[in-house]
């Protein structure tokens, strides 16, 4: 099974999206590029040829639904994990974004210094290994 090893996220907060990215990259050993809007990660995500991708929900302007939906119609993007970061964790909300295609959902307010353990463990779960 091959490492995660590059992520692209979403999240249009300024805060969080640093939070994120130190989270990732500085804590977690994960090089990560951040967006801040669903529109740029559509047009610039595939430069990054990321193993998973990790959005917001709700933001301004495209949401996280509509930025998958963005990515998926592009090539090399179809089978690509997808978490969705939310801070509405209801039941039906989180079934309402499976399926749409999430892998997981994690719930804001988020451990920093256990994201990078989320994702890889959910990498792991979706990953099969290669014969």
């Amino acid at each position: 099974m091959t490492e995660l090893q590059r992520v692209v996220f979403v999240e249009d907060d300024p805060d969080i999206r640093e939070l994120i990215d130190i989270a990732l990259n500085t804590i977690g050993g994960i090089f990560a590029v951040g967006f801040p809007n669903g529109q740029t990660a559509i047009s610039d995500a595939a430069k990054h040829a990321p193993q998973m991708l990790l959005l917001d929900v709700m933001m301004p302007g495209i949401d996280g639904a509509e930025t998958l939906k963005g990515l998926r119609e592009q090539n090399g993007f179809q089978d690509v994990p997808v978490i969705f970061l939310t801070a509405k964790v209801h039941p039906s909300e989180i079934q309402r974004l499976r399926s749409l295609g999430a892998d997981a959902v994690i719930a804001k307010p988020f451990d920093p210094m256990m994201l990078a353990d989320e994702l890889r463990s959910v990498w792991q779960e979706v990953v099969k290994p290669a014969i």
